[in-house]
C-alpha cells in the first residue's frame, strides 16, 4: 500500500508517516515516467487529445497527490524525520518536474497534435489548454540546444534546495527565540488577551515559575507587544530578534538570497529574457517587469505625499505625549505610538472588538454570505484526529484544532467540494496563511482544499476572540477557496486557482470588503458571550479610523513590490552589493525616515524565497488585484451588497472560470469594461 497516494477523498493523515515517504514517491516517480514514455512512444499518425494532451495532464496525477500530501505537512506539521524523508527526495521530484518540458521527444509529440487539424476542432478551453501547454513548455526551456536544456534542469534542482533551505531557517530562526518575563508590571500596556495567550503558552511549555508569560515570534504572540506594551525596552527586544530571523548563524539566508537570484537571472538569460521578471511576467496580466514596475511607481507618487505627511504628524505626536522635541521615531516605536494616536483620535481600541469576532462565529456568518452570494450551502462534519493510523469511520485531520467542511450547491445539491480550516499557530507550523488544493476535481467531483491561517488561539476556556485584521486574513483566504471549490473548468491545470498571477489575488481580496460593510458584518460580528451586534457608536469608529495611515500600509505593499521587482528586473545592477545596503538605496523613497536601520526583510521574505518562482518577480499582484477588486465591487455597492444576482455573476464569469479564458476577458464579462484605477484611491482615502 503507498497511503500518501491513496485515491480517498477524505485522506487518512494517520498513515502519511515519515517511513512511507520514499517508497510511496519513488512508486509515484515511477508511475509518472512510464505515462510519460507511453506518450512518448506513440506513432505520429495516430495522435489523438486524450493521447496527448490529456494523457500528460494525467501522468503526475499521483505524484502530484502524494507530493503535495507531503509538502502540506510539512507546512503545518513540521519533524525532523518528515523533514529528512522530504529532502532526500525533493532533488529527485525536482528533477523529474523539470525534465518534463526538456523532453524532446515529449515536445516533438505535443507539437505535432498541437499543430494538427485534429487541434484546431477541439472546443475552447481544450484549445487553451493547448495553447497554454505549448507556451508553458516553450517558456522551460523546450525549443533550446541540449547543453542549455541540461543546465536548466540543473538550476530548477539547485533552486528547488535553496527554497527549501531558506524556508526551514526562517521557521527554525523563528522558534529559536522566546522571551519569558516573570515581573508583571512590566507587562503594563498589553491587553488581556494577549497576556492569556502568554500565561497560556508558558504552561504549555512548562515553564516552572510562576507567574511566567512566555512570548514567540509568531505574529498573534509578537505584534500585540509592539502595539501595546508601554515597556521600550522589551518592545526593543522583540523588535530586534524579528528583524534578525533567517539573518544569523547557521539560519543565515544571505547567501541563499542572492544564489537563488542569480539562479533566476541565468536561467530567465539561458530563455531568452533580459531578466526573471519578463520570464515570470510573460503571460500575465501586468505582460512585463518594467511594466509592473511602472505599475508600482505610479502609484507610489500618488500616495509618497501623504505617507511623509502621516508619519511627520506620528512624530509630533508622540513630542506632544513625551514633552521632547519632535524627532524620528525608533523602528520599535512606530505600532506603539500609532495605536495610542488611534485609540485617541478615533476612541477605538481593537480589543474592544474582538468579542464580536469568535472564529466559529466568522467562519458561520462567512458561510451566510457566500451561501446568499454564490447559491451555496457549507456542512462542518465531524472529525476526528487518529494517531493510531487505525480506519475511522469519521473524517480525519492533521491536528485537533483542524475542522472540515463540506460545500454544495442550493439548487442542485451537489457536492462541489470539502475544505480543511487550520487557523492557529503552532512551532511545527509555517508562519502566514495560505490557502491550497490537494484535489482538483473534474465538473460533477467535488474539489478538495484548505485555509490555514496563524490567528489568535483561544485561551482560559474561552473561544479564539479575533482581531479584525485576522478576520480580513480569513476571508481573503476563504476568497482563494471558492476561486477553486467553485471552478467548473473540465481540464485541471486550468481550474481553480491556475490564473494569472495578477488576477489570482481578485476572489479573494474582494471577499475582504464584506468585513467592512454593516450589512454583511451583522451576519458574523456577534458577540461571543450576548449574541449582539458590534453596536452602531463602536461600528462609527470603526469605519472612521478605517483609513487611519492608510499612505502608509499602501506603502508598505508598495515598498515590498519595489523590492521585488528591483531585484529581478535590475539584478545586475545590484549584485555584489551588501544585502542591506541594497535594500536601504532601493527603498530610499518608500521608507520612513527612522532613527535605527531595520535590517532587510529579504532575509524572510517567504513570499520571494520559498520557492522557485512563488511571489518572485510577482508581489506587486497584491496592489495590482486591489485595483481589481475595489473596482468591480462597485457593482456590488451599485446592486446591493449582498444582491445574489450579482454574486452570481461573479460566481460564473470569475469564480467558476478558473484560466478557461484570458483574465481581462473575464474581468470584462463580469464588470461589462476594463478596470478603473480611482476606485482603489477612494476607498483607501487617498483619491
Amino acid at each position: 500500500m503507498h497511503p500518501f497516494l491513496s485515491p480517498d477523498f477524505h485522506v487518512r493523515w494517520s498513515t502519511l508517516v515519515p517511513e512511507a515517504v520514499e517508497p510511496d514517491i519513488r512508486h509515484a516517480l515511477s508511475l509518472a515516467k512510464n505515462a510519460i514514455e507511453a506518450i512518448c512512444d506513440q506513432g505520429r499518425s495516430a495522435l489523438t487529445y486524450e493521447s496527448t494532451f490529456l494523457a500528460l495532464e494525467n501522468a503526475t496525477e499521483e505524484l502530484g497527490r502524494g507530493w503535495g500530501r507531503l509538502n502540506h505537512l510539512d507546512s503545518v506539521c513540521d519533524n525532523p524525520a518528515q523533514r529528512e524523508a522530504l529532502n532526500k527526495m525533493l532533488p529527485e521530484v525536482t528533477d523529474f518536474y523539470a525534465s518534463i518540458p526538456l523532453n524532446g521527444r515529449l515536445w516533438e509529440v505535443l507539437k505535432a497534435f498541437g499543430e494538427s487539424a485534429e487541434a484546431t476542432k477541439l472546443d475552447p478551453v481544450r484549445k487553451r489548454f493547448i495553447e497554454e501547454t505549448l507556451a508553458d513548455f516553450r517558456q522551460s526551456g523546450a525549443d533550446l540546444p541540449p547543453a542549455e536544456k541540461e543546465r536548466i534542469a540543473a538550476i530548477e534542482a539547485e533552486l528547488s534546495t535553496l527554497t527549501k533551505q531558506y524556508s526551514e531557517h526562517v521557521l527554525d530562526s523563528t522558534n529559536a527565540w522566546e522571551l519569558v518575563i516573570t515581573d508583571e508590571s512590566k507587562l503594563a500596556g498589553l491587553p488581556e488577551s494577549a497576556k492569556a495567550a502568554a500565561a497560556a503558552n508558558a504552561k504549555a511549555k512548562g515553564i516552572a515559575d510562576q507567574p511566567a508569560w512566555r512570548f514567540t515570534l509568531q505574529f498573534p504572540s509578537m505584534f500585540p507587544n509592539m502595539q501595546h506594551l508601554h515597556d521600550d525596552a522589551i518592545r526593543h527586544q522583540v523588535w530586534e530578534a524579528s528583524s534578525r530571523v533567517g539573518g544569523y548563524g547557521d539560519y543565515d539566508n544571505t547567501p541563499l538570497v542572492w544564489r537563488i537570484l542569480g539562479l533566476r537571472h541565468e536561467k530567465a538569460v539561458l530563455l531568452g529574457h533580459g531578466h526573471f521578471a519578463d520570464l515570470t511576467l510573460l503571460r500575465r496580466m501586468a505582460g512585463s517587469g518594467e511594466a509592473a514596475l511602472s505599475f508600482i511607481e505610479k502609484l507610489h507618487a500618488r500616495i509618497v505625499p501623504a505617507f511623509h505627511a502621516e508619519f511627520r504628524q506620528l512624530a509630533q505626536y508622540k513630542a506632544a505625549k513625551t514633552g521632547e522635541k519632535a524627532d524620528a521615531l525608533q523602528p520599535w516605536e512606530t505600532a506603539y505610538w500609532a495605536e495610542l494616536q488611534r485609540k485617541e483620535n478615533y476612541d477605538l481600541d481593537d480589543e474592544a472588538l474582538r468579542p464580536y469576532f469568535p472564529v466559529d462565529g466568522v467562519m458561520a456568518g462567512m458561510f451566510e454570505i457566500a451561501s446568499r452570494l454564490f447559491g451555496i450551502t457549507i456542512r462542518q462534519q465531524e472529525t476526528v484526529f487518529n494517531e493510531t493510523g487505525e480506519a475511522s469511520s469519521k473524517i480525519e485531520v492533521w491536528h485537533p484544532e483542524v475542522s472540515f467542511y463540506e460545500i454544495h450547491d442550493s439548487d442542485s445539491g451537489a457536492h462541489l467540494g470539502s475544505f480543511y480550516a487550520d487557523w492557529h499557530p503552532r512551532e511545527s507550523k509555517r508562519g502566514g496563511a495560505w490557502m491550497n488544493s490537494l484535489h482538483t476535481g473534474h465538473p460533477g467531483e467535488p474539489h478538495l482544499g484548505l485555509i490555514v491561517g496563524n490567528m489568535s488561539p483561544p485561551v482560559d476556556g474561552k473561544p479564539a476572540l479575533l482581531t479584525h485584521g485576522e478576520v480580513e486574513t480569513i476571508f481573503h483566504e476563504f476568497g482563494h477557496l471558492l476561486h477553486g471549490m467553485l471552478s467548473e473548468v473540465p481540464v485541471r491545470s486550468l481550474a481553480g486557482t491556475n490564473v494569472a498571477w495578477d488576477f489570482v489575488e481578485l476572489p479573494s481580496q474582494i471577499m475582504e470588503n464584506f468585513c467592512w460593510d454593516r450589512e454583511s458584518l451583522d451576519l458574523f460580528a456577534r458577540h461571543f458571550e450576548t449574541g449582539e451586534t458590534i453596536p452602531e457608536e463602536l461600528f462609527a469608529k470603526m469605519i472612521a479610523a478605517r483609513n487611519y495611515l492608510s499612505a502608509s500600509g499602501f506603502m508598505r505593499q508598495l515598498s515590498f513590490a519595489k523590492l521585488d521587482l528591483e531585484l529581478h528586473v535590475h539584478y545586475t545592477r545590484w549584485l555584489g552589493g551588501e544585502l542591506d545596503a541594497v535594500d536601504r538605496e532601493i527603498l530610499k523613497d518608500y521608507r520612513a525616515p527612522l532613527k535605527t536601520e531595520t535590517p532587510s526583510m529579504l532575509r524572510r521574505f517567504g513570499h520571494l524565497f520559498s520557492s522557485s518562482t512563488g511571489y518572485a518577480a510577482g508581489y506587486y499582484s497584491y496592489k495590482w488585484a486591489e485595483v481589481l477588486d475595489a473596482d468591480a465591487f462597485t457593482r456590488f455597492q451599485n446592486e446591493g451588497v449582498l444582491n445574489p444576482e450579482t454574486g452570481r455573476s461573479f460566481r460564473e464569469h470569475v469564480l467558476s472560470q478558473g484560466n478557461a479564458a484570458p483574465a481581462e476577458e473575464l474581468y470584462r464579462r463580469f464588470m461589462g469594461r476594463d478596470p478603473e484605477l480611482e476606485p482603489l484611491l477612494t476607498r483607501a482615502g487617498l483619491g
